[in-house]
């Protein structure tokens, strides 16, 4: 019995990838910042969401592990003109911040993330972070172009972010699908946990030596303040999404808001996120290598496209200023750059007939969402995000309830070009076919 279903297992597969090379010739993934499900798409009718009334969640709970009263706000929130003091409950933020201003940036850091998610209950958001009650605010973006994509395609309500925390780590399981480790020698801040976990020192690093929290590129460009190279990260050498894409000759690129500016040195004065792009990181995509050719910044993307050449696959990293990113990005910046991308691509309609667009965010930004986050790794998955799959073979209107997570977009990527798995983490991934009418 167990031979007759890794057969039909396989013989699945095989179909699958099939009609994604027979009907996809360009995977596009858009890649956004720091926002929770919950956050967005509070509302969405047929998702599951923190409006639904027959979904009901915890109440935020504080360090003693006693229900909140009322949640207190931070006091970044505070300066804003949020209130000291809002019910225990998801609150409407655009009454005092609307989709174009921008709300504080909140901690989203390994452990935190797990200490919030509380063993699936979500109910220490609040306790944990260091703006409070700002955690459980939403936004409601009915009228934006975001939440007009998911009306009209689909939109996934069970797609995770592959690991806990934050930005660097979840850009690192996009590309290679497992966190990278330093080692016990080296002078990197290490965090300091008791044996539930609680958190006593903070750090970059797992107690056992493995990056979680940003950490600057060992090769240029990196951050200007890390000069020293003992803190940043040593080259890595292991295979990406990108190696295994030209092994087989299939052409791909990552492009990045304000790269071109990082590379001349300016990085830092366009706000620059040098750990939103993970290629910086490894070996073969240092300066002067011809991986490098792979990073590019975003202006190409618009005109390859424009002039017939995009590639195959495609990683989009929206700049600082545009990514939605609380602390230096809107709603609204972030769903115009969204908008121009699509655009685009629907106008070119040779490249739009043949593209599957998925856009989705690296993690959840401290953001609170009430979904129990699945069983996993030591690493992740971490808080559920939003996920869109935009496509002229996108089921239309349809809310996919599938469980999915980063590495699902490098499962997909596997069986459009039959590539071998990073880790077993993609492996076991689903792939987002069934968002696809193929």
């Amino acid at each position: 019995m167990q031979k007759f279903l890794l057969l039909m297992y396989f013989l699945v597969s095989l179909v699958r990838a099939d009609g994604l090379t027979t009907n996809i010739d360009h995977i596009i993934v858009v890649y956004l910042e720091n926002r929770s499900f919950d956050n967005l798409f509070r509302g969405f009718e047929g998702s599951d969401n923190s409006a639904h009334p027959q979904k009901p969640f915890a109440r935020q709970i504080d360090s003693n592990q006693t229900l909140y009263a009322q949640l207190p706000m931070g006091e970044e929130g505070k300066k804003l003109g949020l209130p000291n003091f809002v019910d225990n409950e998801p609150f409407l933020l655009d009454r005092v911040v609307s989709r174009d201003k921008i709300i504080p940036d909140m901690v989203h850091r390994f452990y935190q993330n797990q200490l919030q998610i509380n063993g699936g209950k979500n109910d220490r958001f609040v306790a944990i972070s260091d703006e409070k009650a700002l955690t459980i605010g939403y936004h409601d973006i009915r009228a934006s172009t975001l939440w007009k994509y998911a009306k009209e395609y689909t939109l996934c309500d069970r797609f995770f972010a592959a690991a806990f925390g934050g930005s660097f780590l979840n850009h690192q399981w996009l590309i290679a699908a497992r966190t990278p480790y330093v080692g016990l020698e080296s002078n990197i801040s290490r965090y300091e946990l008791t044996s539930a976990n609680e958190i006593v020192r903070d750090g970059i690093l797992t107690p056992d030596g493995y990056a979680v929290n940003t950490i600057q590129p060992f090769y240029p460009p990196y951050k200007a303040k890390y000069s020293d190279p003992s803190i940043r990260l040593k080259p890595l050498t292991y295979d990406t999404i990108g190696d295994r894409l030209s092994a087989k000759n299939v052409s791909w690129s990552w492009y990045s808001g304000g790269y071109d500016e990082a590379v001349a040195g300016n990085g830092d004065s366009v706000h620059y996120q040098y750990h939103h792009n993970p290629l910086l990181y490894f070996a073969k995509y240092a300066p002067g290598t011809l991986g490098r050719e792979h990073i590019k910044d975003e202006k190409l993307f618009f005109s390859e496209l424009r002039d017939g050449k995009l590639p195959s696959v495609v990683f989009f990293k929206p700049s600082a200023a545009d990514n939605q990113h609380p602390g230096y990005a809107s709603v609204n910046a972030a769903d115009q750059k969204v908008r121009d991308i699509v655009e685009a691509v629907q106008k070119n309609q040779k490249v739009w007939k043949r593209s599957v667009i998925i856009v989705t965010y690296d993690e959840n930004g401290g953001l609170w969402d009430h979904v129990s986050v699945p069983k996993g790794d030591r690493w992740g998955p971490g808080t559920r995000i939003p996920a869109i799959i935009i496509s002229p073979y996108a089921k239309r209107g349809y809310v996919d309830h599938t469980s999915y997570d980063t590495t699902s977009i490098l499962k997909l990527i596997e069986h459009r070009y039959r590539l071998k798995p990073l880790t077993d983490r993609d492996k076991d991934a689903k792939d987002l076919v069934n968002t696809l009418m193929l």
